[in-house]
């Protein structure tokens, strides 16, 4: 039977080892005249410009990845009311008040993300646990629920350190459970968080400019 998954990004459920899982998230800043639309569980990276922006590359870049992104904070330009979303739409923003960005940035905090592929049964899912793996895509999502669609690619797992996410398990969730099909629950964590020791801001000239 084909897994109940849709595509969701990534989704907070925990941190590794015996610390307090707040699920706390820190405020960041996207500029005002950034085009490129954030989804809610979308992976975003630090800008030289002390700004963030959605990855640049669908399987994820080179660059550290600073967290996921839950939503924002901006005034409309036609309204000139304060705007609650899920997602940045890529413009709608009053460039005299700033677009604040909540991400989960914490290097320890671990998500779920799906798979985008079969893992053929549950002993190689098993085996795939603390490898790592990319993004099938990281930069798309749905305009109208404003969620993220990536995914975890079968295909790009491997030992590799550069990769983005690595695998810590396997969810235990009954409605996702056919290794055979797309959709598996995947336990993950950003491998190269920009806020652990080996994170790396992005180099040369930014994706966006603004205030």
């Amino acid at each position: 039977m084909a897994n109940s998954n849709g595509a969701f990004g990534l989704r907070p459920i925990g941190v590794v080892g015996q610390a307090a899982n707040t699920t706390g998230v820190t405020e960041y800043r996207i500029a005002a005249g950034n085009t490129n639309a954030i989804y809610q569980g979308s992976p975003v990276i630090p800008l030289s410009t002390g700004f963030i922006d959605i990855v640049g590359a669908a399987a994820g870049g080179t660059v550290g990845l600073l967290g996921v992104f839950w939503g924002c904070e901006y005034v409309s330009s036609t309204t000139g009311e304060k705007i609650y979303s899920n997602s940045w739409p890529g413009s709608g923003a009053d460039t005299n008040h700033p677009v604040t960005a909540f991400v989960y940035d914490n290097p320890m905090q671990t998500f779920v993300i799906c798979s985008d592929a079969s893992l053929t049964n549950e002993a190689t899912a098993r085996g795939h646990v603390f490898a790592n793996a990319n993004f099938a895509t990281a930069t798309s999502g749905s305009s109208t629920t404003g969620i993220s669609s990536a995914k975890l690619g079968v295909s790009t797992i491997a030992t590799t350190a550069a990769l983005q996410l690595r695998i810590m398990g396997i969810q235990n969730d009954p409605d996702n459970a056919d290794f055979a099909a797309a959709g598996i629950p995947v336990i993950v964590r950003l491998n190269n968080s920009f806020n652990s020791a080996n994170g790396a801001i992005a180099a040369g000239t930014p994706s966006t400019t603004g205030v």
